[in-house]
């Protein structure tokens, strides 16, 4: 027991080959990180400039942007950091903080794409019910219920896992994450290890949920060609989204608890980054690219912004 301890400082994995390439890692996550909040901010102004995209499918999909700014946020600034000084490490109360924003955002994930989902379903199974059932207030519930129930599940595992002694001080990961700290410990793992099947467990139903709506979605579009129209331009992205997130996020929970060092460093590392890097990137491009009015609008604020510009720069010369 004397052995144990909180420490400071812990040290994360050193990317391979970071002397040679550190400067070319360095230009690769800023370049990520500059692109992620440039189209997902890019994306929410024009889903709040556009009235007619005050619509809750549009309202949702920006809360997707929302969170793919604030996940992104908890990795790409401290790993540019680490970059710069070529020293990785971290404190044990940002570890425990880069944890809450990473999986907090990656768990919003799944309940926004439930909202998203559900939204989908009123809207081509009951369209006359949709503006009755898809409230305002309906909305502003789907919206705290979709951060509210991440942000305290994480919480939880987080104080569980920071709360215990430690007595080692190395994370094999580029990034903190939850379980990675519950190994540190001396102590048993048995409440953290219960605790974090209940939330799979919880998360996954929400995949379930997910799921049983498209199949619904899917034999009410066999009826009316408008609704197999409204399917392939909304819902196709939709489930893109949640099958590439799902099975990234799975393998990071399963080669935290059980993986083994046969796994090549490249492979873990892609897969780790995966999550931080796709759902970012992804969802404002395929949702904006695929969805007329968003991608008219967003075409629209780009086209006003390049004329400000040009106005500018003729108004100083």
């Amino acid at each position: 027991m004397d052995n144990m301890s909180y420490p400071v400082i812990l040290t994360l994995m050193v990317p391979k080959e970071s002397k040679s390439y550190r400067h070319a890692y360095f230009i690769c996550f800023l370049a990520l990180y500059v692109l992620i909040l440039s189209i997902n901010i890019r994306l929410v102004m024009g889903i709040i400039m556009e009235k007619s995209l005050h619509e809750p499918m549009y309202i949702f999909l920006g809360h997707l942007c929302i969170n793919g700014i604030y996940g992104a946020t908890g990795f790409y600034p401290k790993m540019l950091f680490d970059l710069i000084l070529d020293s990785y490490v971290i404190s044990f109360h940002m570890c425990a903080l880069q944890i809450f924003v990473i999986y907090s955002s990656l768990l919003c994930e799944f309940t926004i794409l439930t909202v998203m989902s559900y939204d989908r379903y009123v809207a081509i199974c009951k369209p006359l019910d949709y503006h009755s059932k898809l409230t305002k207030n309906t909305c502003v519930k789907l919206i705290l219920f979709s951060w509210i129930v991440p942000t305290f599940s994480i919480l939880t595992a987080t104080l569980l896992s920071h709360l215990r002694p430690i007595c080692a001080y190395h994370i094999d990961k580029l990034y903190c994450d939850n379980w990675s700290v519950v190994k540190l410990s001396c102590a048993s793992s048995f409440v953290n290890n219960v605790y974090g099947y209940i939330v799979t467990v919880i998360f996954l139903s929400f995949v379930v949920i997910i799921i049983l709506s498209y199949i619904k979605l899917i034999a009410a579009c066999k009826i009316s060609l408008e609704n197999r129209r409204k399917f392939w331009k909304t819902c196709l992205p939709h489930i893109f989204s949640l099958i590439n997130f799902t099975f990234a996020f799975l393998f990071d929970i399963m080669y935290s608890r059980y993986g083994s060092n046969d796994i090549s460093e490249s492979l873990r590392n892609f897969l780790a980054l995966e999550l931080v890097i796709i759902p970012p990137v992804f969802n404002p491009l395929i949702y904006g690219l695929n969805i007329r009015a968003v991608r008219k609008s967003v075409f629209t604020l780009c086209y006003i912004k390049s004329k400000c510009f040009t106005f500018t720069k003729k108004m100083k010369t």
